[in-house]
């Protein structure tokens, strides 16, 4: 809970040093997400923010929320910096850093506090645009304004942490018989392996597969892929350099003899691996072999062996995903403005208008079917 020694202080940022130093200290004592981690936060941190807003609180002395904006027109940006340029690397699972167990009070300080930052924001404070966002700082959000959800997307999770089960036993049985069957055709190859880079320069090798075997597929489906952005792959190759040694970085190689059959690029962060991205051989799978399935489940078992609690496929809706999965998390892409700014206006004026097009559509599908079932009475007679 909050108390009356709270204070909560709203600055730019003259020192990412400092920061840092204020930032790896707070993570000791906070259960956050790798996206709320200095290793990612911190990451090209001054081309990510060019206009940083701060806000921190503290109480008995010590620091115990931080935010980081950075401030873009009338907008402030959690964790972000409002140019989808320098935001292709896309974050989840994003949130005030706070300390554990007090993570819903200190996000609505935090947030509240933001959105009475000094400026010149128009009426009623700054837009915020938290995106990534799970459902306890969305609640926190929707009590400092008014909130509108942009989108959600589910996050499907496999838990690790039971020990009771084998985790391919809470599999349904046609996904074990699909992961069965890949793995024998593929093992005609010579044995199933996973190789984790332990070195910068492997690491970079293995980067440097995946981009050649995501971008691959993408352009087949007649899509860019993530990796055309320019960004994009300059700041995963500075996020490898800072986190690989940390142990927070994982890049896999799952093989079949000397075959490839593709590459994933984890984060592993306080008991949890994250799959950001991968890059399978589509080109030279078999009608059976689901490099996929194959490949997250040798990841999943990697992980189990590790001591991680939990392994987090991130947003999107893959097949696999799906398939692998214990349960999903929600994550939110919100904003968060004033009752009477003229966004809101807007909102509520684009909303009363798609709820009309919706009604007079509803409206034609009846009147549609009315007629269709008047002409059938009619031949029918």
């Amino acid at each position: 809970m909050t108390g009356p020694d709270l204070a909560v202080v709203v600055s730019d940022v003259t020192d990412f040093a400092a920061l840092e130093a204020k930032w790896r200290d707070l993570e000791t004592r906070s259960d956050p997400s790798f996206f709320q981690s200095w290793t990612w936060t911190g990451c090209l941190v001054e081309q990510r923010f060019p206009d940083p807003v701060l806000v921190e609180a503290r109480e008995a002395g010590r620091t115990v929320a931080l935010a980081l904006f950075n401030r873009r027109g009338g907008t402030l940006y959690l964790g972000e910096s409002g140019d989808p340029a320098l935001d292709c690397p896309y974050i989840e699972f994003n949130g005030v850093l706070a300390e554990a167990g007090r993570e819903a009070d200190l996000t609505w300080a935090c947030l509240r506090a933001a959105r009475g930052a000094p400026g010149r924001w128009g009426i009623g404070g700054p837009r915020l645009v938290l995106d990534g966002i799970d459902a306890t700082t969305e609640a926190a959000a929707a009590l400092t304004g008014q909130l509108r959800q942009v989108r959600s997307l589910a996050a499907p999770v496999v838990d690790l942490a039971d020990q009771k089960q084998c985790f391919l036993d809470r599999r349904s049985a046609n996904t074990r018989q699909q992961l069965r069957r890949s793995n024998r055709d593929y093992a005609r190859a010579g044995p199933v392996t996973i190789e984790r880079a332990e070195t910068l320069a492997r690491a970079n090798a293995f980067l440097e597969g995946l981009i050649a075997l995501h971008q691959t597929a993408w352009t087949a489906r007649g899509q860019v892929g993530a990796f055309a952005a320019p960004f994009f792959g300059r700041f995963h190759r500075a996020l490898i350099a800072r986190g690989l040694a940390r142990g927070e970085i994982a890049l896999l190689r799952v093989a079949a003899g000397d075959q490839t059959i593709g590459f994933l690029y984890n984060f592993s962060y306080r008991g949890r691996c994250l799959a950001y991205q991968s890059g399978f051989d589509y080109a030279h799978a078999g009608p059976h072999q689901k490099p996929g399935l194959t490949c997250h489940h040798e990841a999943i078992r990697l992980a189990h062996r590790a001591g991680a609690r939990r392994y987090d496929f991130l947003a999107g809706d893959d097949r696999y995903k799906r398939s692998l999965s214990d349960r999903v998390e929600m994550l939110f892409w919100t904003e968060v403005v004033d009752r009477y700014s003229a966004r809101f206006a807007g909102w509520w004026l684009w909303d009363r208008v798609a709820s009309g097009r919706r009604s007079l559509a509803r409206g034609r599908d009846a009147a549609t079917e009315k007629i269709a079932r008047f002409r059938h009475a009619v031949r029918e007679r």
